[in-house]
C-alpha cells in the first residue's frame, strides 16, 4: 500500500438532518464519528490481465472494530481520464467517520475504449457494465482475501451514474453477495425487482431514467424500495462538485438507509 494521509472530516458529523431522516441517523453520527484514513490499491485481476486501481477510505482509529461493514463505490462515466474514483470523497470519507470501510474502484483506464454515446443505452454499454461488474466481484474477493473479518454479509454497492449501472447490473447477477445497493441517478440499468438485495436511490431533478428502469410506485411497496428525488441537486453534483448543502442531505439520506 501506498503512504497513508490522514484527514480529519468531523465537521459532517454537525450537519443538520433533512425532515426526512431520522434524527437516529444523525446522533450516531455525532456520537461516533472517527479520522479518516486514506490509502490506496492497485490490484491486477490476471484472469483478465486488468490492472483495478481501489482507493480506500478507513476510520483511523486503533480500536477494534467488530464486523466493520464495507462499501464499494462506482464512479459515473469520466472519459477514461482516470481519478474518477477518487471524486466523491465528501461521500467516501463521511462513510469512513461513520465506521464503513469504503472501497472506491477506477473502473476505466486510459487504453479502455470510450463509452457509446449512440445506439441504445443497454445494448451498447453493456460490455462497460459487465466488466464494471468483474471490477467490483474481483475487489471483493480481494478485500475477503485481505481482510476477512469484515462483515462481507451487509456489503453495500454506491453507484453514480454510469457506476449505478453497474452496480444494478451486479445486484441481478449476483444478488447473495450484496446487502445493500444506493443508485446516485443511475438511467440505463433496470432495477432488479426483488426485496433482496435492498434497493434505495436517490434521483436528480434535471435527468429522466429510461422507460422500464425505475420501479412502479407498486413495485417500490412490494419490494420495499426507496426513491427520492433530490429537487437542488441535478445529475452531475452528486460526485464532488455537490455544494455542502446537498453532500449533507446526500450523506444524511445514505447514511440513514444504511442503518435501517
Amino acid at each position: 500500500m501506498k503512504s497513508t494521509i490522514v484527514i480529519c472530516i468531523l465537521l459532517f458529523s454537525g450537519c443538520s438532518t433533512p425532515k426526512k431522516i431520522g434524527k437516529s441517523s444523525q446522533n450516531q453520527a455525532l456520537k461516533t464519528a472517527f479520522s479518516v484514513k486514506v490509502d490506496s490499491l492497485d490490484l491486477l485481476d490476471k484472469a483478465r490481465n486488468r490492472s483495478v486501481p481501489v482507493a480506500l477510505y478507513l476510520p483511523d482509529t486503533k480500536k477494534n472494530l467488530p464486523k466493520q461493514q464495507v462499501v464499494v463505490l462506482s464512479h459515473g462515466y469520466g472519459g477514461n481520464r482516470g481519478g474518477d474514483n477518487k471524486a466523491y470523497t465528501y461521500l467516501t470519507e463521511f462513510l469512513a467517520s461513520q465506521g464503513y470501510f469504503v472501497a472506491s474502484i477506477q473502473h476505466e483506464l486510459p487504453t479502455d475504449e470510450l463509452l457509446p454515446m449512440t445506439g441504445k443505452p443497454q445494448e451498447v454499454r453493456r460490455p462497460n457494465w459487465e466488466r464494471g461488474v468483474q471490477n467490483i466481484l474481483f475487489v471483493i474477493e480481494e478485500l475477503k482475501r485481505r481482510k476477512p473479518t469484515f462483515d462481507y454479509k451487509h456489503l453495500t454497492l454506491i453507484g453514480h451514474s454510469n457506476g449505478g449501472d453497474m452496480s444494478m447490473l451486479f445486484a441481478h447477477t449476483y444478488p447473495d453477495k450484496v446487502d445493500k445497493v444506493i443508485s446516485l441517478d443511475n438511467r440505463r440499468m433496470s432495477f432488479p425487482r426483488t426485496q433482496q438485495p435492498k434497493i434505495f436511490s436517490l434521483r436528480s431533478s434535471d435527468q429522466v431514467a429510461d422507460e422500464g428502469v425505475l420501479p412502479t410506485l407498486e413495485e417500490q411497496q412490494k419490494y420495499k424500495m426507496r426513491i427520492i428525488k433530490l429537487v437542488n441537486t441535478i445529475h452531475n453534483d452528486m460526485d464532488d462538485h455537490a455544494n455542502a448543502e446537498q453532500r449533507k442531505e446526500i450523506n444524511n439520506y445514505i447514511l440513514d438507509f444504511l442503518n435501517k
